[in-house]
């Protein structure tokens, strides 16, 4: 069982809905620093937390923060962007953007801090997907998360050997602003984001945040066609 209290964690995307979640959580869960990450980082009002501007696409940027941030216990990789929802209608630069962050971004923050968590006694690698990681209906947004997902799986076999737990985290629609203009009944993100902790401490593989990931996760063993009411019409 991991105990969070009295660790350092790292967060990116720390700014947005879910990121400002894991921050205070981490907190209340007894973290005794937290770095607050953003291309742009906020100021806050608690002193155990340290802003500090990070850019997951830039290689620069990246390492800056593992020079600032050397006593890193558990990294949330949490920063994301949308688009390219469609492959057919988005150009194919657009859908590189998407991957950009959501896929060789987390990556890159991964590997840079694996040395750091390796020197704490391994501590948790956590990546934040989507159910969509394994619904495709967001063309290249799913495509992006569905290939994260691929390298957290990956990223869990390769970090085993130093200690590090790998966490994936899964949830449907969330009440956060990059979705903020979506139609549909919505997550609570502090609850999802209690339940991504809750894996962490319980030192668990997956979260699933809420039935919708728990109900297509296990989908998965079925015939693809079930999982997409487009197919089965034609």
């Amino acid at each position: 069982m991991m105990d969070i209290s009295g660790t350092t964690v790292l967060v990116t995307g720390a700014n947005g809905g879910l990121g400002r979640n894991f921050v205070e959580q981490a907190l209340a869960r007894g973290a005794s620093r937290v770095y607050a990450t953003a291309r742009r980082p906020r100021q806050w009002e608690d002193a155990r937390v340290e802003p500090l501007a990070l850019d997951v696409t830039d290689e620069a940027s990246v390492a800056a923060a593992v020079v600032a941030a050397p006593d890193v216990d558990i990294v949330i990789n949490n920063a994301g962007v949308g688009g390219a929802s469609s492959l057919l209608a988005s150009s194919v630069e657009d859908v590189e953007r998407v991957f950009a962050t959501n896929v060789f971004g987390a990556l890159r923050v991964a590997k840079a801090f694996a040395p750091v968590l390796a020197s704490r006694g391994g501590g948790a690698l956590v990546d934040v997907h989507s159910v969509l990681s394994w619904l495709a209906i967001a063309g290249g947004y799913s495509a992006s998360k569905a290939a994260l997902w691929s390298l957290t799986n990956s990223l869990r076999v390769e970090l085993a050997p130093q200690g590090t737990l790998v966490v994936g985290a899964h949830l449907g629609y969330t009440d956060t602003p990059m979705i903020a203009d979506v139609d549909a009944e919505k997550n609570d993100p502090a609850e999802v984001v209690a339940s991504i902790w809750d894996a962490v401490a319980a030192d668990e593989d997956e979260a699933l945040a809420d039935q919708v990931s728990r109900d297509v996760r296990a989908a998965l063993s079925g015939p693809v066609r079930s999982l997409y009411a487009q197919l089965l019409a034609n």
